[in-house]
C-alpha cells in the first residue's frame, strides 16, 4: 500500500493535530490572463507567514473561455520551483496534474525535480482530466482517460521507485537501458487522485495516497467520508473550497460555486464541522478585492482559531 509519510510537504499537510489550510493559485484572483509573478510571490509569502501550510497550483495546459478559467496560468513545475526558492517550508501541491494529457516519463521527471529542489515539499494531486477541447489537442481519446490515469499512476511509482526499471504501455516501452533521474526525495510523492478520477472508490483507497475532492455540501460529504474511512481507513481527505468573507463578521451564508460568502463566525463553526467529520486539509480560493487583506483576515480570523 503506498505512503507518503517520509514526503515533507505530506507531512506538513496531514501529520499535524486537527484541519489543516492551504491557499490556491491564483492568489492574486488573476484567472483568465497572465498574474503579476511579483504579486503572486509576495502572497504566497505572505501565506506562509500567517499560517497557511500549502500552496496549490492547478494544471491547466490550455485556455477554454468556455469553462471559465486558465488557473494560474504558468505552467506548474516552472511556477513550483519558482515559489519553491522563495518560500522555506510550506507545502507545495498540485491540484491537479492532468495525467493522461502528459507522458508519464515527462511527469516523473518534472515532479521529482520540483521535490528534490523544495526538500521535499511536493505533494501531487493528480486527474483524468474534465476540458473536453483538450483531448484532441492532445491526440488522446476521452474514452480512454480512466484507463490511462490508472496506467501512468503505475508508471510513475515504478519510474520513482525503481533503478533502470523496465516497463511498457500505451505511453511506450523502457526496457532497463535508461533510467529516470533525479528520484524524489522518498520513495515516492505522494499521489491524492482528485474527485473520481473515472475510478472506483476502492482503486483510489488502495493506490492513492489520500483523496482531493472538490467541495461538496455537508450532508453529501458526510456520506462520502464514510465510505472512505471504510475503503481507506486513516488515509487523508483533502477538499477545495471558496470563500469570500463578508464585511459583517455575523453575516449568514449565502451560496457561491463551490463555496460561500458568510462572516467569520459562520466560518469558524463550518470549518470546525469540517474537521470533526474527519476532513484533513481544505484548499482555499479567498475572495477578496484586496488580496493581501482576504488572506490576512482568513489566517486570523479561522487559522490562528483554530
Amino acid at each position: 500500500m503506498p505512503t507518503g509519510h517520509e514526503n515533507e510537504g505530506y507531512r506538513r499537510l496531514f501529520e499535524t493535530d486537527g484541519l489543516t489550510f492551504g491557499a490556491g493559485f491564483p492568489l492574486t484572483g488573476t484567472n483568465r490572463s497572465t498574474p503579476d509573478p511579483e504579486a503572486e510571490i509576495r502572497l504566497a509569502k505572505r501565506a506562509e507567514a500567517v499560517g497557511f501550510d500549502g500552496l496549490w497550483a492547478r494544471d491547466v495546459p490550455t485556455y477554454w473561455p468556455k469553462f471559465g478559467d486558465a488557473g494560474q496560468t504558468f505552467d506548474p513545475w516552472p511556477w513550483l520551483s519558482h515559489v519553491a526558492a522563495h518560500t522555506d517550508g510550506i507545502a507545495l501541491g498540485t491540484s491537479s496534474i492532468v495525467l493522461p494529457l502528459r507522458h508519464p516519463i515527462h511527469v516523473a521527471k518534472s515532479a521529482a525535480t520540483v521535490d528534490r529542489l523544495s526538500d521535499g515539499r511536493l505533494v501531487l494531486g493528480v486527474a483524468s482530466g474534465d476540458r473536453d477541447p483538450e483531448y484532441p489537442a492532445f491526440g488522446v481519446d476521452r474514452d480512454e482517460r480512466g484507463a490511462l490515469f490508472r496506467e501512468h499512476v503505475e508508471t510513475l511509482r515504478t519510474l520513482w521507485r525503481d533503478e533502470f526499471p523496465e516497463r511498457e504501455g500505451r505511453w511506450g516501452r523502457l526496457d532497463g537501458a535508461l533510467d529516470v533521474v533525479p528520484k524524489p526525495t522518498a520513495e515516492t510523492i505522494p499521489l491524492l487522485p482528485t474527485g473520481n478520477a473515472r475510478q472506483s472508490r476502492e482503486w483510489i483507497a488502495e493506490r492513492g495516497d489520500g483523496w482531493l475532492f472538490y467541495h461538496l455540501p455537508e450532508r453529501t460529504l458526510t456520506g462520502y467520508l464514510d465510505d472512505w474511512r471504510e475503503a481507506a481507513g486513516e488515509k487523508p481527505f483533502a477538499m477545495a473550497i471558496r470563500a469570500e468573507l463578508a464585511d459583517d463578521p455575523t453575516a449568514d451564508p449565502e451560496q457561491l460555486h463551490l463555496g460561500y460568502r458568510a462572516g467569520t463566525e459562520w466560518f469558524q463553526d463550518y470549518f470546525g464541522r469540517l474537521a470533526e467529520l474527519g476532513v484533513d486539509h481544505v484548499i482555499v480560493s479567498i475572495e477578496n478585492d484586496d488580496p493581501e487583506r482576504g488572506i490576512e483576515r482568513f489566517a486570523a480570523a479561522i487559522i490562528d482559531a483554530d
